[in-house]
């Protein structure tokens, strides 16, 4: 009998059924990160890389390529192979703001470069002020910066960050003059807040959910209306400055020309970590929400944020420095 036929048509089946794109077990599935360890982009992708590894059957690893805003990690997988054997843990900044942000020199194009796979997370934003500032209350806050516009400062992750941008969307849509200080990462930025030299900051409820906790942050408002668990209590910021609402997340992108076949595998994966009590329990812990949405899903959302963020650049009139 001549098995090399029926060895080509079972090669033709299962690269059909996708099977062909399964990694062999001492080959990991990588998901490449842009940022340091410990953070939410991080803590997320360890996620994934456990609930995927499981389901593939083999290793799941996370290889930190830090540097230029997350660029270097995305420039390394649209540059890579295309197999389906590493994939970028994409943050919304990225993938959003900084394709809109005039002046901004990037190493790819991340519609063309790159392709969503699935969303994993959805992260909350919050706006906090120290635990020793003067108001108790956000709507304070914004009376006293009317009261006296210019003299109120507010702290953010860096220039050109989403939470210089959200900051930016307070100001303009509650009508007040705040006084920006940029800090090289939400962490120092929270600490000068919470040290009264700044007064106020809008982050992932991620970068500051034990600060919060441990009572050296006020929490004046969930920027979403979906708030948190944890603080149910907490005022929503689309009931005090209408139409004002922040929510970011985390998802994972491939690189282009990714097979359909391998791009299905993944999302599945993903959804499956995602539905893990164990795996879902550690973003919450972390002020992280499983918000699991498919390839199609997911390109709509970064579509529609892209849009949204670009508006509020071009009304701020910011530019990359």
């Amino acid at each position: 009998m001549n098995k090399r036929p029926i060895a080509a048509w079972l090669g033709a089946a299962l690269l059909a059924s996708g099977v062909a794109f399964a990694q062999p077990s001492d080959r990991p599935a990588r998901i490449v990160v842009g940022y340091a360890p410990g953070g939410t982009t991080d803590i997320t992708a360890r996620v994934v890389a456990e609930g995927v590894g499981a389901s593939f059957g083999q290793r799941g690893v996370v290889d930190n390529r830090t540097g230029a805003n997350g660029f270097i990690a995305a420039e390394f997988v649209a540059r890579g192979p295309a197999d389906g054997s590493q994939v970028l843990l994409c943050p919304m900044g990225p993938m959003t703001i900084s394709p809109e942000m005039p002046g901004m020199h990037l190493p790819i194009d991340v519609r063309q470069d790159l392709v969503p796979v699935a969303n994993a997370a959805r992260s909350s934003y919050v706006v906090v002020t120290g635990a020793n500032s003067p108001y108790r209350t956000l709507q304070e806050l914004i009376a006293a910066a009317k009261a006296r516009p210019g003299a109120l400062t507010y702290a953010s992750a860096g220039y050109g960050q989403a939470q210089h941008l959200s900051s930016e969307r307070l100001k303009r849509m509650a009508g007040i003059d705040l006084v920006h200080v940029p800090y090289r990462g939400a962490a120092p930025a929270a600490v000068d807040v919470i040290a009264g030299r700044a007064d106020i900051l809008i982050t992932n409820l991620g970068d500051v959910i034990r600060q919060i906790q441990g009572g050296q942050l006020r929490l004046l408002a969930m920027a979403d209306r979906a708030g948190w668990p944890e603080f149910p209590d907490a005022p929503r910021l689309p009931d005090i400055v209408p139409g004002l609402e922040v929510i970011g997340w985390f998802g994972v992108c491939g690189p282009r020309g990714m097979p359909e076949e391998a791009i299905a595998r993944w999302a599945e994966a993903i959804r499956t970590a995602l539905n893990d009590p164990v795996l879902s329990r550690r973003l919450i812990d972390s002020g992280l929400a499983p918000n699991y949405e498919d390839p199609q899903t997911f390109a709509r959302t970064i579509a529609r944020d892209r849009r949204a963020w670009g508006e509020t650049i071009r009304a701020a009139g910011i530019r990359a420095e």
